[in-house]
């Protein structure tokens, strides 16, 4: 099985920097506060929780039945029992009944929460389990063409934004309309003429929150644009952040993100600003309602057109209608972000697989290894040819060396051999199937890979090594470790094998991480191997380690070895020399040395002081069949 990650191998490239420069591929969106297709994706992760839902609407109901019933009880009390006569038995049960409506407001509104909280942390979980595995299987280009900071972003901070709106927003509305409903029916009801000058605020209520509400819309986009460019600034600058300190570029470094992060503050201020300034004029307009309600409604108690009850409980139903409007105010902040953030979110979980199972696609059987390019042509961009016209073929346990310049294509022919990208034209067999015919995890799963940048994860030293084999014994994992020349190293670990390994195996030096990755591609039993610069950036001691390590692991595998070191590939069997996209040169080290050509020239600029007719080295791989 292929393991690990990350080098040359896994492409990079062609997208958008964390700094931004061109090219991150974004999703557009209009900032609508409600869109039927997010929405109808969205209920799909609702649908297993209707009877959660619909208890939920019942308490909601309940609860705003009790907001509404108080001032109407406060009524009751003062025109009933206390300005008609005194009655104490009947002003205590209706002390009592208040009582009770804040008592049930509470437990509905607590049981209202956990319901709603409940729901929407089994959406989350749900929601972001999809969008992992969706990364898992989305092809190389699309990570070549995406920051990593800013998908991060759609998995922490866009899918935070469905909880909001799932705890604080979807319920809301419910409760609000209700209560605003009510309040007015009440209202028309005790008194006609005093609920006309009290509701003559409205007008100027409506205009103002379509003023802010538009306004907003942009505003609140573009916060969670500058979101994901501060995570992809603050991922990249973290992952490079040696480079930075061996350049002295901290300051330099810390400018571009000060100016993500100030953006990001202004596009947040400016939301802020937006959102901050329609509550004050919320609060002017109730503030202005009560003093309506108390100019009329006092000169309309004293000419006996309404009670004082019924002052006192406009007063209270002011008070209660503009909570509601200026909860729906941000509720429809809070749907704009949504369908913002499921733009974004849905983008990605649509995203096509372009490098996916055929219909039909069959398992590939134990394979003998033979592969065979045939004209082969792909490019990573349309009209942007990157291999034209490649032809080979390996037979089972062969050595191919790949040798050339950076950027001649090397490594494009081993990431098609794996399939991580499709191929432009042309056919890839391996033992005389078309491998788009076959799955890719039973393609994959009879091919190792080593890495130039080996990737370890973090867990323990034994975990990384059984990565591509989970079930491996404690017994198979030492074995592996001693036939790629690790065991000597991790036997000196505080731990062993059950040592701790830190973020990307940082705790370990280049070659050691080499020797796990190449310990985890032996312990997989690749019948392919790939090879990519695995001896490229570690020390003359190690590469020895390496080099007679594989001597053991290339033995009866068919073996792809992309080198720049070529004293490494003298004994492959043999060796494509790659330059432009194309195979210019093919054959044995000695016979390519005897040949004016690329590999000459290559050779004799790394051995000037050596003889070129030499055909073994210390170093060199063995014979490989």
């Amino acid at each position: 099985m292929i393991g690990g990650s990350g080098g040359p191998l896994f492409g990079g490239g062609g997208g958008r920097g964390a700094w931004g420069t061109p090219g991150l591929e974004r999703a557009v969106v209009d900032g609508r506060a409600f869109d039927t297709r997010v929405m109808a994706r969205l209920w799909g992760y609702l649908r297993p929780f209707r009877r959660q839902l619909w208890w939920t609407v019942v308490l909601v109901v309940i609860n705003a039945a009790m907001q509404l019933i108080g001032p109407y009880l406060l009524k009751v009390a003062i025109d009933d029992h206390i300005i008609a006569r005194t009655d104490f038995p009947g002003l205590s049960v209706v002390s009592l009944l208040f009582a009770g409506t804040l008592l049930v407001t509470f437990l509905t509104q607590s049981r209202q929460s956990y319901t709603m909280a409940y729901v929407a942390q089994h959406v989350l979980t749900k929601m972001r389990g999809e969008l992992f595995a969706k990364l898992n299987r989305l092809p190389l280009a699309y990570h070549d063409r995406h920051e990593s900071g800013v998908t991060m972003s759609r998995i922490v901070n866009d899918v935070a934004v469905f909880q909001e709106l799932l705890t604080q927003g979807a319920v809301n509305v419910i409760a609000d309309l209700l209560i605003l409903t009510g309040i007015i029916t009440i209202m028309v009801l005790m008194s006609p003429l005093l609920a006309l000058y009290t509701l003559s605020v409205l007008p100027v209520m409506a205009l103002a929150t379509v003023f802010f509400t538009s306004r907003a819309r942009q505003a609140f986009l573009r916060t969670r644009e500058t979101i994901g460019e501060v995570a992809a600034g603050f991922q990249e600058n973290v992952s490079g952040v040696r480079v930075v300190q061996a350049f002295t570029r901290e300051q330099v470094s810390q400018r571009r993100f000060d100016a993500i992060n100030l953006g990001n503050r202004r596009a947040n201020l400016g939301a802020v600003l937006l959102a901050s300034a329609f509550p004050p004029i919320v609060e002017f307009m109730g503030m202005l309602a009560t003093a309506i309600v108390l100019w009329f409604g006092a000169e309309a108690a004293q000419s006996g057109a309404v009670t004082v009850g019924v002052v006192v409980a406009f007063l209270t139903y002011v008070t209660r209608f503009f909570q509601p409007i200026r909860e729906l105010a941000q509720v429809y902040s809070l749907f704009q972000q949504t369908m913002a953030a499921g733009e974004k979110i849905f983008e990605l979980l649509d995203t096509p697989l372009t490098v996916d199972d055929r219909p039909g696609a069959r398992e590939l059987p134990p394979i003998a290894g033979e592969v065979e390019f045939r004209n082969v042509a792909f490019h990573y961009r349309k009209g942007v040819p990157v291999l034209e016209d490649i032809s080979f073929t390996a037979s089972p346990g062969q050595t191919i060396a790949l040798v050339g310049p950076t950027g001649a294509g090397k490594t494009s022919i081993a990431s098609l051999l794996a399939r991580f990208y499709d191929i432009s034209g042309g056919e890839i067999l391996i033992d005389g199937t078309d491998i788009r015919e076959v799955t890719m995890a039973s393609l994959r799963g009879q091919m190792g890979l080593v890495p130039q940048d080996p990737f370890l994860f973090s867990g323990t030293i034994g975990d990384n090594i059984r990565f591509g084999r989970p079930g491996a014994s404690d017994e198979a994992v030492v074995e592996a470790a001693r036939l790629a020349n690790a065991h000597e190293f991790i036997a000196r670990l505080p731990k062993g094998y059950d040592t701790v390994v830190n973020e990307r195996g940082q705790n370990y030096s280049q070659g050691q991480r080499q020797l796990v990755a190449l310990a985890r591609a032996v312990l997989a039993g690749p019948r392919i191997l790939i090879l990519d610069e695995a001896t490229a950036s570690v020390d003359t001691r190690t590469e020895a380690l390496i080099q007679a390590a594989l001597a053991r692991v290339l033995a009866g595998r068919t073996s792809f070895v992309i080198a720049h070191r070529l004293s490494t590939i003298r004994n492959a069997s043999q060796v494509l020399v790659v330059s432009g996209g194309r195979i210019v040169q093919r054959g044995t080290h000695n016979e390519l040395l005897g040949q004016q050509g690329m590999y000459r020239e290559l050779y004799l600029m790394q051995f000037r002081h050596q003889d070129p007719t030499a055909s073994r080295g210390p170093g060199a791989l063995a014979p490989a069949g």
